[in-house]
């Protein structure tokens, strides 16, 4: 059996990650990765503490995230896809869409 606080530290070290990636990375399909990396990290604390607390709630909580995420998702490559369509660049400093 795996204690909790092993879940809790990975979660937190995964999120760790995200954040790093989000604030370092320039590319925008890298940053869309990283926030979903923090996601899944929230994700797994959520399932970690409703474990820990024998409550059904906060893995219900889960599943509704990931089903946003998983909308975000699609939305996200969308318009990734769109901005790299008209601008023929995923570099964040290069994409500015309030020039012509």
């Amino acid at each position: 059996m795996v204690p909790a606080s092993y879940y809790l530290i990975l979660s937190a070290i995964l999120f760790v990650i995200g954040v790093l990636a989000f604030i370092i990375k320039r590319n925008i399909i890298t940053i869309f990765m990283s926030i979903e990396l923090m996601l899944n990290a929230v994700n797994l604390s959520f399932v970690t503490f409703a474990h820990i607390h024998h409550a059904i709630a906060g893995q219900v909580f889960v599943f509704f995230v990931m089903v946003v995420a998983a909308a975000e998702a699609a939305v996200g490559l969308a318009i990734i896809i769109a901005v790299f369509r008209t601008r023929e660049t995923l570099n964040v400093d290069q994409v500015n869409l309030l020039k012509l």
